[in-house]
């Protein structure tokens, strides 16, 4: 049943306001094979392949809402999650059909404003304070939207409605799933008290613990350190915390990117023990980053590895060279040698991947991209 956690309202907005929805899809890869698979509605669905096939190995992408009254939730084990839920239904995963139902999403946030930033493939924030409707109510906008993704996707979706970002953001989580909740600038701040900080977004698992170990424990008791025990506490994104604790969040919409780095990573099953086939994966993800610098016309200056051991132990090392490059053998030769000097294929390859990144600074400058999701 769809749930409005509105704290007031008509529309609780001045005109000089901005109005930004934050919208995060339920369950999405879940919800998307109940839809598609009735006989799977209203049951345990875990993404992830079964641990019997993968030797308790997989990784939980999500869960149904079915499945989360278990204790079941993303990224935990594919054994874990069958010891909460044996009775789960697992599902291999469809990523790129998700990724295109994710975009058939894209299209419908379009009809109402441009102003789209995807956070994920199943969150995006919208700016709306001049949409294509012409409608001054956020509210009636959420509702709207959230009423023509159910009608035309048969998926449901939660929506955060307030005046930045961050409480938007917040908002969303706050009425699962298929709600809508409202936080008009009047009320951020007492809505913030009451969460716990580990419910406050920006706030990790090692932040959570630090805060514990000093007696915090609620957002208002966050909201009570200075500025500089937030950078003492928190380092650089400490001003971050200290502002968005308090409300403050003037970080616009973002419809563009600069990309900073390109890169492919694979995932590999049963792991690599050989070097010459360690060898092969890093000559195909080398050819996949080159060809998608040399498409963009970029060079970049530093080379970076990453590779996971059987035992989830991951590791990243780069080099930076003098002169930027974006050839295929050249990537190729400067991963191998990082791979030569730093892997050890006895322990078992699970993951590896090729960045290429620090590109040259005008066309750094120069080259902005469409977020996708």
């Amino acid at each position: 049943m769809r749930q409005i956690g509105i704290l007031e309202f008509d529309e609780p907005y001045t005109k000089e306001d901005r109005k930004i929805l934050h919208v995060d899809m339920d369950a999405f890869y879940a919800s998307i094979e109940q839809r598609d698979h009735p006989e799977l509605r209203g049951k345990p669905v875990i993404i992830a392949r079964h641990p019997k096939e993968t030797s308790g190995k997989g990784v939980v992408s999500t869960a149904s809402y079915e499945a989360r009254e278990f204790g079941v939730h993303s990224a935990m084990s594919a054994k874990a999650a069958y010891e909460l839920c044996p009775q789960g239904i697992f599902v291999r995963g469809r990523h790129s059909y998700y990724q295109e139902v994710s975009n058939q999403v894209r299209t419908i946030f379009k009809r109402y404003t441009d102003k789209i930033e995807p956070l994920s493939i199943d969150e995006a924030f919208l700016d709306v304070t001049e949409n294509k409707y012409h409608i001054p109510s956020a509210l009636y906008l959420a509702q709207h939207l959230q009423r023509t993704i159910q009608q035309e996707l048969h998926l449901t979706c939660s929506v955060g409605v307030s005046y930045n970002k961050f409480i938007a953001k917040l908002a969303s989580d706050y009425h699962k799933p298929h709600g809508i909740t409202v936080i008009p600038p009047e009320r951020a701040i007492a809505f913030i008290d009451r969460l716990p900080v580990e419910d406050i977004y920006g706030i990790g698992k090692r932040s959570t613990e630090k805060l514990h170990d000093l007696g915090i424990y609620t957002g208002k008791e966050l909201r009570a350190l200075s500025q500089e025990e937030c950078l003492t506490y928190f380092g650089k994104t400490g001003i971050g915390i200290y502002e968005r604790v308090r409300g403050v969040d003037n970080r616009p919409v973002k419809t563009t990117r600069v990309r900073k780095s390109v890169g492919n990573e694979t995932t590999l099953y049963p792991y690599l023990y050989d070097e010459s086939e360690i060898s092969d994966i890093l000559r195909q993800l080398s050819r996949q980053v080159a060809q998608h610098v040399t498409k963009r016309h970029l060079k970049g200056q530093v080379v970076t590895l990453k590779f996971r051991y059987s035992d989830f132990q991951t590791n990243t090392r780069q080099i930076s060279l003098k002169q930027p490059i974006h050839q295929y053998e050249d990537i190729y030769f400067h991963a191998q040698r990082l791979w030569d000097n730093y892997g050890d294929a006895t322990l078992g390859v699970r993951l590896l991947g090729v960045t290429l990144s620090h590109f040259d600074q005008t066309q750094y400058e120069a080259i902005r991209l469409p977020l996708t999701y």
